[in-house]
């Protein structure tokens, strides 16, 4: 993601503030890009109006997307400075409208408000949020309700140390988007990378296994190639984070630590049981994250709406 042309940005109506449009409007003013503010609505009730007949019956959807097509605008308006597009679709499942969406028309960006929890001061990621993250080919950013600080963190999460090509490549393409959105918000890049802690399990059936050691090693390595992947991409080393955890450990403690703005992750997207596998991971850090999070696919990523 060198530039940042088309973004499309999610609607919630189910709350008054819209993240998605402040946050569109704030990247849009640094980029020029064009912004589409989306809504995909449905309403059952009217499917089940036996008296009406099918005509009347879609003339009752074609008003109330008319209405909401007028919301949406007033809603745009709020950004005088920004010029939307406004799209109202009628679809029983909204993740797969905005995947539709995307597919068909090409978007950069993708950017949805989260809900946020007050009383706990948490995020609560929806299952239209899962959805996005696990199929969405296109850049994926869930926003909380705040402005980008200048000077704020972001953090680039990478796994460092995989021989895994497709891992590496990813890696590589999540500094670079971490980059080229630290640029438009003026932010501070960090780069984390967390390695595991010494097996336990090992250092009781092998009495000769020395963990200080082996910790000591693990660490090195992982230190070594993350200096290696700074220097790449020239990241200060006093910005890169190496430390002992799971990843879904360390980085919402460091985020929180940093007070970061956004923090930038890959999703492997893999579907079925594979996902099971390779996507627990980062679904668990975006879980426990508490800030903005842009989620990424690996290049070539196909969406299974695609098939």
């Amino acid at each position: 993601m060198d530039k940042i042309k088309r973004i499309l940005a999610v609607v919630d109506p189910s709350v008054e503030l819209q993240q998605s449009l402040s946050r569109a409007a704030e990247i849009a003013r640094n980029t020029g890009a064009k912004i589409t503010a989306f809504l995909s609505i449905y309403d059952f009730s009217y499917e089940m109006t036996t008296m009406l007949s099918g005509d009347e019956r879609e003339a009752m959807r074609r008003a109330v997307i008319a209405d909401k097509q007028q919301w949406l605008q007033s809603l745009s308006a709020q950004h005088e400075d920004i010029s939307f597009d406004t799209k109202v679709v009628w679809h029983n499942r909204p993740f797969e409208a905005i995947i539709r969406e995307v597919l068909e028309h090409e978007y950069d960006l993708v950017i949805k408000g989260t809900h946020q929890h007050h009383a706990l001061k948490s995020v609560i990621f929806t299952p239209t949020d899962w959805h996005l993250i696990r199929k969405c080919p296109t850049p994926l950013l869930l926003v909380k309700d705040h402005k980008w600080l200048v000077g704020g963190a972001i953090l680039a999460a990478v796994n460092a140390s995989s021989d895994d090509e497709e891992h590496q490549a990813l890696s590589h393409r999540i500094i670079k988007d971490a980059q080229f959105i630290s640029k438009i918000a003026q932010g501070d890049l960090h780069l984390v990378n967390a390695y595991p802690a010494t097996p336990v399990n090992i250092a009781i059936e092998i009495p000769e296994f020395n963990p200080s050691q082996y910790n000591e090693t693990v660490k090195e390595h992982h230190l070594n190639s993350t200096r290696e992947l700074g220097k790449q991409f020239d990241i200060a080393e006093h910005h890169q984070h190496v430390e002992e955890g799971l990843p879904e450990d360390v980085l919402p403690r460091l985020a929180k630590k940093l007070d970061s703005e956004l923090v930038v992750i890959g999703t492997v997207g893999r579907t079925g049981f594979s996902a099971a596998l390779v996507g627990n991971t980062a679904e668990h850090v975006i879980d426990s994250l508490d800030c903005d999070v842009l989620a990424l696919k690996p290049d070539g990523y196909r969406s299974p709406l695609e098939d």
